[in-house]
């Protein structure tokens, strides 16, 4: 990709003369900051996107891609952060959806589940073509994705946060698997913040800032501190710094909680645990496994059907999602563009959405803009939140920044409780850095935190002791987080260790 320059219709420069460059065979790391131009620049190349300016040369031909269809065509494929697959189609099927072999006038689902075996065992990717998605954990989900587009002929495949909600275990797994797939050919392109991994899986690495390259790497002569200084344009301390905890008064006390899905299966089973303030009780688990469940419950976005919660000692039964908030309770949700912001409002109408109603903003009939105002350049300064104001819609700021308008929305109430549900989710290590060093300030001046992350080092790095889920069930309570090994804590993920019931109950602290 020569001199790539894509603007957006607000002017927004995404890229500005960015060289990106393949060898054949090689796994190759796009590294930068959110809103840094990884993602349009990816775009670019599988035909999502457009660019003002530049040209694309496949093995030193000028080629035009106008789709994704045209880059599948070139043998581009793109495996996305969220997979795109049917949830109640089963493996084969997915495999083939726009492709289907047919015989006669129907599918031939047997020639589907032959070539899905059959590409399966050449790249050693283990999948069963006639099992549902739904069914899969998310690790074989990432299996079929990787698969789809090599059915579609993929030469080069782009990974997009590939190892986000795998553990570890799984993520071994995968980087095995990606070096077959490079050995047999493959070169792959390979988006992620977690440093750490980039440096063990690849062999080049492309680093960006706002719009640009920064230069091209051998990974082996840079260190994870070189590269996010590259990337931030200063030093990013990589560890969370904080002090032991001291825990006081329990703020939130589940006791016997279960729920029970649309599927009328448990989603969360008869699981009881206790936060108290001052210190963060880390939640981890492989995504699935009951966590957003049970975030919905503690926040009121779902009725307790068994089982009690209570929040500064009030049971929350009942209660709507503003009686819960009142009580001092704040939430980042996993879902930021869903439940975080109204993206086609602008930021400042953002930040005040949970202040409507306080005296401090509004009269007894209208609103006091110049203090509304003020407020918002407050919390724009001090979270960092790069804009050109704050009439400025949510929707163009980059995931990072929206993630920084949610968190100065929720921290700025003084909260009792903070569910904090993957609060770094795909943001730079700029953005978690201020994130993480925010939420231990918070417990320090006395918070309660109950952090939710598939982030394994983001889990064992915040949290004072934590609980493990799987299968809606607690298998493990650690008071003792540093005493934790990723490898141990990956086996209570999985199911395959669980502690015994005397252990899990010191959860409750009771």
């Amino acid at each position: 990709m020569n001199n790539i320059t894509k603007v957006y219709p607000n002017g927004i420069v995404a890229n500005e003369g960015v060289d990106f460059s393949l060898r054949k065979g090689e796994i190759h790391a796009l590294v930068g900051e959110n809103g840094a131009g990884k993602s349009t620049l990816m775009k670019i190349l599988f035909g999502l996107e457009h660019p003002e300016e530049g040209e694309i040369l496949l093995k030193g031909n000028p080629i035009n891609i106008g789709s994704p269809n045209v880059a599948i065509e070139h043998g581009i494929g793109m495996v996305h952060q969220h997979f795109m697959l049917v949830p109640s189609l089963t493996v084969a099927e997915n495999m083939v959806l726009g492709s289907e072999p047919r015989k006669g006038l129907y599918v031939n689902i047997k020639k589907a589940s032959t070539e899905t075996l059959e590409l399966s065992r050449k790249y050693n990717l283990a999948v069963d073509p006639s099992a549902r998605i739904r069914d899969l954990p998310v690790g074989i989900k990432q299996k079929v994705e990787i698969l789809k587009a090599l059915y579609r002929g993929a030469e080069i495949l782009i990974l997009d946060e590939p190892t986000a909600v795998l553990t570890p275990q799984e993520t071994k797994e995968l980087f095995e698997e990606l070096h077959l797939l490079k050995e047999q050919g493959s070169t792959i392109i390979f988006i992620s913040h977690k440093l750490h991994e980039i440096k063990e899986l690849c062999d080049r690495l492309t680093i960006m800032r706002n719009g640009r390259s920064q230069g091209v790497f051998n990974v082996a002569d840079v260190t994870e501190k070189d590269i996010s200084r590259l990337m931030v344009g200063r030093d990013v301390i990589l560890e969370v710094e904080k002090g032991p905890a001291s825990p006081a008064a329990v703020s939130l006390k589940v006791e016997d909680l279960t729920v029970v899905n649309d599927f009328g299966k448990k989603a969360v089973n008869n699981i009881s645990f206790s936060v108290r303030k001052g210190e963060i009780l880390g939640v981890a688990g492989v995504e699935g496994n009951g966590q957003s469940e049970l975030v919905e419950i503690l926040t009121g976005l779902q009725r307790i059907n068994f089982g009690s919660v209570e929040i500064e000692g009030v049971n929350i039964a009942g209660k709507s999602i503003k009686d819960i908030r009142n009580l001092g309770t704040c939430h980042i949700p996993e879902d930021r563009m869903t439940y975080g912001v109204a993206e086609t409002l602008d930021i400042e109408q953002n930040l005040l959405a949970d202040k409507h109603d306080s005296s401090r903003f509004t009269g007894r009939i209208l609103t006091k803009p110049k203090i509304i105002r003020e407020n918002s350049l407050k919390l724009i300064e001090e979270y960092k939140i790069k804009c050109g104001s704050p009439l400025e819609e949510v929707k163009m700021l980059s995931g990072g920044n929206i993630q920084k308008v949610v968190v100065a929305r929720e921290f700025s109430v003084e909260p009792k409780l903070i569910i904090a549900d993957q609060p770094t989710r795909g943001i730079d290590v700029g953005a978690t850095e201020f994130i993480r060093k925010r939420l231990v300030e918070l417990r320090d001046e006395g918070s309660a935190v109950l952090l939710v992350s598939a982030d394994l080092n983001e889990v064992l790095e915040l949290s004072d002791s934590l609980i493990v889920m799987y299968n809606g069930e607690i298998t493990a309570y650690i008071e003792d987080v540093k005493s934790l090994g990723e490898e141990e804590l990956g086996l209570f993920m999985l199911g395959i260790n669980k502690q015994s019931d005397s252990e899990i109950g010191r959860a409750l602290h009771v």
